[in-house]
């Protein structure tokens, strides 16, 4: 009988000992609900960007020209209009500006509305290629023209309002962002067509001539010139970058855009921006 009693008494033992050490494998401790970055919210900060404006003037000429030349038979079989004398140009320069936006968070997937300014005034000048002296017949006259063109586009400030996504890694927020974006500046444009006719009959006319020998042959010289002021400009911006959170209201910025601005006065803009920026979490 005392032998019963003692291995019911060792089996007991054996059973809690086995019990602790299940116990100790499990662990002491239940797991606790996953913790984010709080970057849900409205924030607000300032901006430093460096830029780089670019300007296509390739058809800033042509309606110029087509207008200066438009009851002439010269455009209609030389067409100047046409003619290549404007190129693409660009310029970079700094800025300043600022942004808000409200973000959503869903754990870590953010969702985001947010808008940006940025005063960086730039000016392009386009790149001029004239031609000059083009000998043409032209019906029964022998004519030379030459053409020479300007362009100029300056964009003051722009800004955008974006829709943004990102995805929360501890304290950093890499983002993408697309929207709509507007921009103020101006734009000016001026054009030169020039030359000589000879509506001679004789059988080899010549060019260039002179008019006091010959009343068959006349200088002619069209000039033409647009442009506007305190234009709004239209487009589209596309981008990404982080956001880095130093405290749980404070966090530094650095991200791209580009701002593809729609044609105006047969110029077309765009503008690619580096920025670094500080914000604050309400």
């Amino acid at each position: 009988m005392r032998w019963l009693i003692c291995a019911a008494v060792l089996f007991a033992l054996a059973s809690n000992a086995r019990a602790d050490d299940l116990d100790m494998l499990r662990g002491s401790e239940s797991v606790g609900p996953a913790t984010f970055t709080r970057w849900s919210g409205f924030y607000a900060g300032g901006q430093f960007s460096y830029s780089s404006g670019k300007a296509d003037f390739t058809n800033a000429s042509a309606p110029l020209i087509g207008s200066s030349l438009a009851e002439t038979s010269i455009e209609s079989i030389v067409v100047p209009s046409s003619w290549p004398l404007l190129g693409t140009a660009s310029t970079a320069t700094t800025g300043v500006g600022g942004f808000a936006g409200y973000n959503t968070q869903f754990q870590d997937l953010i969702l985001g509305l947010e808008a940006d300014y940025t005063h960086s005034p730039f000016t392009v000048t386009s790149p001029t290629s004239p031609i000059l002296d083009r000998v043409s017949t032209v019906g029964s006259n022998l004519d030379s023209v030459s053409a020479e063109a300007t362009s100029i586009m300056r964009i003051t400030d722009y800004g955008s309002l974006r829709a943004r996504a990102g995805w929360a890694f501890n304290s950093f927020l890499p983002y993408g962002f697309a929207g709509f974006a507007l921009g103020r500046g101006d734009y000016s444009a001026t054009s030169l067509v020039y030359g000589q006719q000879n509506a001679s009959t004789a059988a080899s006319p010549i060019i260039p001539c002179d008019p006091a020998v010959t009343v068959t042959c006349v200088d002619y010289s069209y000039s033409n010139s647009a442009g506007r002021q305190g234009i709004l400009l239209y487009g589209f911006s596309v981008g990404g970058g982080f956001d880095w959170a130093l405290t749980a209201n404070i966090f530094i910025r650095a991200e791209y855009e580009f701002i593809q601005f729609a044609e105006i006065g047969n110029i077309t803009a765009s503008i690619s921006s580096a920025r670094v920026g500080l914000g604050f979490k309400f």
